[in-house]
């Protein structure tokens, strides 16, 4: 593939992009309604991928109904998701190798992320590749979050690069959405959500992994 214009940055989601956290924090969610007696059913949990913690209470608001006690359950998921990540979250396959070739590149790179800098901290500095990015922005850092463009404009405008010049990386919907908005060229790399048509056309590429991602910047440059 051609990238439609010069890349000049990478902004990286984080949450099963980076690190495969998100079928943790599903099981979590599923687990917590189970322990209240409930069903979480997974097509409502992918609704809530790439969205923070307020919003993702809307939707269980919606599906569970008037009197769901969800002060209980976001302590129980909390201690679900506590103990799952407490069992080890792995890196994404292919982050390192592609984190070495932005440095060959000289490329700059910034997470842009809905959860909170303690998590961005906790997980990419176990695994050694935080002090690798320029710039993180987090739930914290921005009013309105994804889909909405705020974190990936945030990101750009950290690393000092326009956004049309930047390349996001991707695995949710709402995460796309976000970047696309923003005026990023934007691979979706597919976690736990398919790539639908409506992806096809945010994007400018569907990759199977971030191997794939490292082979279409190594093609660039050849």
């Amino acid at each position: 593939m051609v990238f439609p214009r010069p890349v000049r940055a990478v902004v990286f989601d984080m949450d099963g992009l980076l690190i495969d956290s998100e079928i943790l924090v599903r099981e979590g969610g599923v687990r917590a309604a189970r322990r209240l007696g409930k069903d979480l059913p997974l097509s409502v949990a992918a609704r809530m991928i790439g969205l923070p913690m307020a919003e993702c209470m809307g939707v269980l608001a919606d599906h569970f109904g008037p009197g769901f006690d969800m002060e209980r359950f976001v302590v129980e998921e909390r201690r679900e998701i506590e103990a799952l990540f407490a069992e080890g979250v792995a890196l994404k396959a292919g982050v390192v190798e592609l984190l070495d070739h932005l440095d060959e590149l000289g490329l700059p790179r910034a997470v842009a992320t809905s959860s909170s800098r303690d998590s961005v901290a906790a997980h990419l500095g176990h695994h050694g590749v935080l002090t690798r990015f320029d710039a993180v922005v987090a739930r914290e850092d921005v009013r309105r979050h994804k889909p909405n463009p705020d974190p990936y404009l945030a990101a750009a405008a950290a690393l000092g690069i326009e956004p049309d010049l930047c390349l996001a990386l991707e695995d949710s919907h709402n995460g796309v959405r976000a970047a696309h908005a923003a005026g990023m060229m934007t691979i979706m790399v597919p976690d736990l959500l398919d790539a639908t048509e409506e992806m096809a056309e945010k994007t400018i590429h569907i990759a199977e992994s971030l191997h794939e991602v490292h082979r279409l910047l190594l093609e660039r440059r050849a």
